[in-house]
Parts: structure tokens; sequence; C-alpha cells
């Protein structure tokens, strides 16, 4: 397993382990990417999990905010997915997943203009792949999750203000009465790269505590 991460601190929390092997990266660097993509060339898994969450309607977003979602969000699994999927198809075998988020074409949530637009494309993107690729043996899917409990959304509480009722705010939105957690994010992506989802390609699943109900 390889994992990267543009924050060194974070690989650092990882559990050592032999079968694991971190290494920085900036997902909006291009050839670092394709760096990659040369050195694991035997990867037959690829999980796209970055993000930038941008607040804001449409009139209050800047040109740097959508450049930056769309660096961030839709980009840079254009870079991993052109540097990693030509093995995959050599090798007629690959599953590609991509966390996207309910906020998208699915639902809407107010103030989030470029971060729904940007995941929308994320959608959009993991269907093409997966009508281009189906008979190369390659499934591409998507998870698209609510709110989660992640170190990103502790820095968006912490930045309102106010930790506790900016907490209070996220999880009224869900209707479990919670948010999710990684885990159960993780586990939807180890279905989708196991060889039970085999028959499983463009397709979204919604992962989000009855939110978009």
């Amino acid at each position: 397993m390889i994992a990267s991460d543009i924050n060194q601190e974070s690989l650092n929390e990882l559990p050592s382990s032999e079968f694991l092997k971190t290494f920085q990266l900036d997902v909006t660097n291009g050839q670092a990417i394709a760096r990659a993509g040369r050195e694991f060339s035997n990867v037959s898994v690829l999980v796209n999990c970055a993000g930038y969450v941008a607040t804001g309607s449409i009139l209050q977003c800047t040109d740097k905010q959508l450049d930056m979602s769309f660096d961030i969000n839709v980009k840079s699994m254009f870079n991993t997915t052109s540097a990693f999927l030509p093995a995959m198809v050599a090798r007629k075998e690959g599953s590609i997943i991509n966390i996207a988020s309910v906020v998208s074409s699915v639902m809407t949530a107010p103030d989030r203009f470029a971060y729904a637009t940007t995941k929308a494309a994320v959608l959009g993107l993991t269907m093409s792949v997966a009508r281009d690729f189906i008979a190369d043996g390659v499934r591409c899917n998507s998870i698209s999750p609510g709110t989660v409990d992640t170190p990103s959304l502790h820095s968006r509480m912490a930045a309102s203000g106010d930790l506790d009722e900016a907490r209070k705010r996220f999880v009224s939105r869900q209707l479990m009465g919670r948010l999710g957690a990684a885990e159960e994010i993780a586990s939807v992506a180890l279905l989708m790269a196991s060889d039970e989802a085999k028959f499983m390609t463009g397709s979204n699943v919604v992962i989000d505590g009855g939110m978009s109900l």
C-alpha cells in the first residue's frame, strides 16, 4: 500500500508497517504525479482523496478560489488518473476510486458554489473514465460522503471562531444525528477495490447519514 499527502506530518502519524510506503506529494504538481506514476507503475487500485472546500456563493467566489477548487478537486484526479491508468490498461486490470461529495450534482448546500461545482465535475469525470475503459478491464467509481469527522473539518470548524457551535451546525444537517467516520468511507472504498465489486463501474455511492434525503 502506498499513501501520499502534502503534509509530511500527517504521513508520520500513520502506523509503521512493512506493507505501507509513504511519500509527500502535492496533487497540484503534475510533474510530481507523473514521476509517481512511473515509479509505482504496478498500482492496481488508485484512490483519489484530495479536496478543498471554498466558502461562498457565486457572487463571493473569486477567480483564485475557483481555480484552486478545480486544481485540487478535479485537475488532481485528471493528473493522477492519467499517470496510473496506462499501466492498468496494459495489465487489463485496475480500480479507480474518486472521492466526490454529496454536495455536487446530488444536492447542494449554502455557500458552497465552487465546491459543489467541482465535485459535480468529479462525478462526470468518473463516469467518463468508466465508460471509456470498461473494455480494458479498468473500473472507475466514486463515493459521495456527507459530513465526515476529519482534520480538514476540524480546521474549518475552528476557523469559524466557535468550534462547538460550528460542530452543532454540521451535525444538525445529518439526519442520523452524528458525523460520519473516515473508516466508514474507507470501508466503501475497500469494497469498490475488491473482487466483490467486479461488476460495478461508473457508480456513485452516497454515504451521507441521510443528508441528501
